[in-house]
């Protein structure tokens, strides 16, 4: 069960990534690809990374001697008080349903850990912010105060805030707000209005005219049509 719901939550993500947003997300990965071509600069204290991860993209704030601290979400805190499994390294299927029970921390793993596997950008939020960054030792000073158990979102309360707001002082996540335009072209496209009436008409014939079922065909189409 777990496998298939991981399955499953990585082939939304790539439709999410392919089909959503086709053109700016292959803009920004021929931008990332050119990047890691190029040598890598020694880390510094306080530098943000970035690696993909699951649904999204994962990242972190080094803080020196191949350390790094991120926040994450995690499902076994809720299952174990075990401090060694706790330690490991997370799995996609610890995060996923991390994600879904909102349990996550702020923690420090090794480079190797927190990339897992993959290759690492290093700054690459710089260039899609307007605010500078803070001095490097205060960004990784910011992140080493924030380490333990942490609210959790995936929308408003994620890796990308955390690292935003150590490294520029304001929380923001730009795969959020990606997200975001996304749902309001879906709600603004006609189309979903006329599928949404008709699964409501299918849903009334098959389960029979009640509250539970007119309601919502009625109200679901409205709303969208008066947001649209």
């Amino acid at each position: 069960m777990l496998q298939l719901l991981t399955f499953l939550v990585e082939k939304v993500s790539l439709l999410f990534k392919f089909k959503l947003f086709e053109s700016s997300w292959l803009e920004s990965r021929q931008r990332e690809r050119a990047e890691r071509r190029a040598p890598s600069p020694p880390l510094r204290r306080g530098d943000v990374l970035e690696v993909p991860r699951s649904l999204f993209t994962h990242f972190g704030i080094y803080l020196g001697d191949n350390k790094v601290a991120h926040l994450i979400p995690d499902i076994l805190p809720v299952l174990t008080s075990n401090d060694k499994l706790i330690s490991s390294v997370i799995t996609n299927e610890r995060l996923i349903l991390g994600c879904i029970y909102r349990c996550a921390t702020v923690r420090v793993d090794t480079l190797e850990d927190f990339a897992y596997g993959a290759n690492i950008l290093v700054n690459h939020v710089d260039k899609m912010m307007k605010t500078p960054p803070l001095p490097d030792d205060t960004v990784a000073k910011r992140a080493e105060k924030l380490i333990g158990a942490f609210p959790y979102s995936l929308l408003w309360s994620n890796c990308e805030h955390f690292v935003t707001y150590c490294r520029y002082g304001a929380a923001t996540s730009r795969q959020t707000e990606q997200f975001c335009e996304v749902l309001k072209s879906i709600i603004r496209d006609q189309r979903t209005v006329i599928v949404s009436g008709l699964l409501g008409i299918i849903s009334v014939v098959y389960f029979g005219m009640a509250p539970l079922t007119t309601l919502p065909t009625i109200l679901i189409p409205f709303t969208l049509w008066m947001a649209g």
